[in-house]
């Protein structure tokens, strides 16, 4: 298969990268400093272009079997770069004619399938802390799902820099229970195997180790 990446110099994206072209796909990263992108691969492009504008990205997702966002706020400033991201990318998809999907979100936006203490302390705390970085991802889901797309949104609690283990636990539209943390390489994982067998198609799948 062949995808076009966008994030892959973050630590999902980078993951996901490696394991994209391990598996034997081709992978297309779209950024905007191609220096910071330290893993090489024959089956990787790396390719700079402004991911918020849809006439530039346009022909770097022509022809691809897949689109992969893994894009995500860092440092100061109001974050928007979620939502404005999923414009872009959703318009150029539907002006080229691909239709899959695969973005990751957050799962502490969400408290469906949580106990009480997660869901009355843990998680009030945590979205007042990261309100604007929600908000930006809440958006983003809304405009992914507003499309006509084969979307699947992941999402992830906690991120940890720690070895792909290929055995967390997910949920489709609920929190997974207990489900705190989970390694950045499964989450690369999961997105990929969502791809491979071509399914949740317009369903949001929770994950944990």
């Amino acid at each position: 298969m062949k995808f076009t990446l966008f994030g892959a110099t973050g630590g999902v994206g980078a993951q996901f990268a490696r394991q994209a072209c391990e598996a034997g796909h081709g992978v297309t990263a779209v950024v905007r400093d191609p220096a910071r992108m330290a893993y090489t691969h024959p089956d990787l492009a790396v390719t700079r272009a402004d991911v918020m504008d849809p006439e530039a990205i346009g022909p770097l997702i022509a022809g691809r079997d897949a689109v992969v966002s893994a894009l995500g706020h860092r440092g100061p400033g109001p974050a928007t770069v979620c939502a404005q991201s999923a414009r872009s990318i959703t318009a150029a998809m539907a002006a080229y004619d691909v239709r899959r999907l695969v973005v990751v979100s957050a799962a502490g936006m969400f408290t469906d399938g949580d106990g009480p203490f997660t869901r009355f302390v843990v998680k009030p705390i945590l979205q007042r802390v990261l309100r604007e970085n929600f908000a930006d991802m809440s958006a983003m889901e809304q405009i992914v799902q507003a499309s006509s797309l084969d979307w699947t949104i992941v999402r992830p609690p906690q991120l940890l820099d720690r070895p792909r283990t290929g055995t967390y636990r997910t949920s489709l539209d609920t929190t997974v229970p207990r489900g705190m943390r989970v390694a950045r390489a499964d989450v690369a994982d999961l997105m990929l195997r969502t791809l491979e067998r071509g399914e949740p198609l317009r369903r949001a799948v929770f994950l944990a180790n």
